[in-house]
């Protein structure tokens, strides 16, 4: 099967401090990297190195070229990326000692993805191909309508967290996909009927994660690491997860693997560049049997 993936793409800008800035202060970086972002590529680099057949939808700006190779090498299909007038996406990231992290994005051309361009893509997706949405794009509703008369199932990360935006893909969504703070957020603006039809993938940092259906819940530990960096870990464990179940896995199976995945990437600087091969994630589990 195939995972169409409206996602972001951002340039990231990752700055290392000693602790995080507090309001009205200055203060300055250890270090500065620049490296291709965006929970949109994360993920599709993710379900790629994952050994998923994953097709991105989204928009670079001029000066974004180079986002559309790294993706290519990545092993992801960029047939469907359009150049705007737009400037790419960015991240301004700041990451502390503890490897905790603040993030400013500016949405740039992300927000300008025209609905012929994902109708286009979406033309060839079979009944059950996944549609895979972010918040960081413009279009998902209408995509996630679109696949929904076409037979796909939809996966839809909450975030940035956008209280109108969940209330209004949740009717459209098979699976939800937040982490901790975020599914605090939603129970509080939801009604708990609102979730009840709603498969949900919550992630929990150093505490693990839970695939949640109904009155069925499985977990999964997160494995001991001394992590450098998290941006990007929920990414890369959404993208192994789907990719995995995607590709006939069971629950538990794609939770192992996802946790795994997204254990190796907090250990190495970076978001997409960070994000491990399948042989890396076998490796690791293989020394954990």
């Amino acid at each position: 099967m195939t995972i169409y993936n409206l996602g972001s793409i951002n340039i990231d800008h990752v700055y290392a401090m000693e602790r995080l800035p507090k309001p009205g202060e200055t203060l300055a970086a250890t270090d500065l990297t620049t490296g291709l972002g965006g929970k949109g590529a994360n993920q599709s680099i993710a379900i790629a190195r994952a050994g998923g057949q994953v097709v991105h939808i989204g928009a670079i700006g001029p000066e974004g070229g180079w986002t559309r190779d790294a993706l290519r090498e990545a092993g992801v299909d960029t047939e469907n990326l359009r150049e705007v007038a737009t400037p790419t996406g960015h991240a301004m990231i700041t990451v502390d000692r503890a490897a905790e992290n603040a993030i400013v994005l500016f949405p740039g051309a992300n927000r300008e993805i025209a609905e012929d361009q994902i109708a286009q893509a979406l033309a060839p997706a079979a009944p059950g191909d996944w549609l895979l949405l972010q918040n960081e794009t413009n279009g998902g509703a209408f995509a996630a309508r679109l696949a929904r008369d076409a037979g796909l199932r939809v996966a839809y990360c909450a975030a940035p967290f956008d209280r109108q935006a969940v209330a209004g893909m949740l009717p459209l969504t098979d699976l939800l996909s937040v982490n901790e703070g975020e599914a605090a957020a939603l129970e509080a603006a939801l009604p708990a009927e609102a979730l009840a039809d709603v498969a949900r993938l919550v992630t929990y940092g150093a505490k693990g994660a839970a695939h949640i259906d109904g009155d069925k819940w499985q977990g999964v530990a997160a494995f001991p690491v001394t992590p450098i960096d998290t941006t990007g870990a929920g990414d890369t464990f959404l993208g192994y997860f789907l990719a995995a179940i995607d590709t006939g896995k069971h629950v538990p199976e794609a939770l192992r693997l996802a946790s795994a995945a997204a254990a190796l990437q907090v250990t190495r600087k970076g978001a997409a560049d960070a994000i491990p091969t399948r042989a890396e994630v076998d490796a690791f589990l293989a020394q954990r049997a």
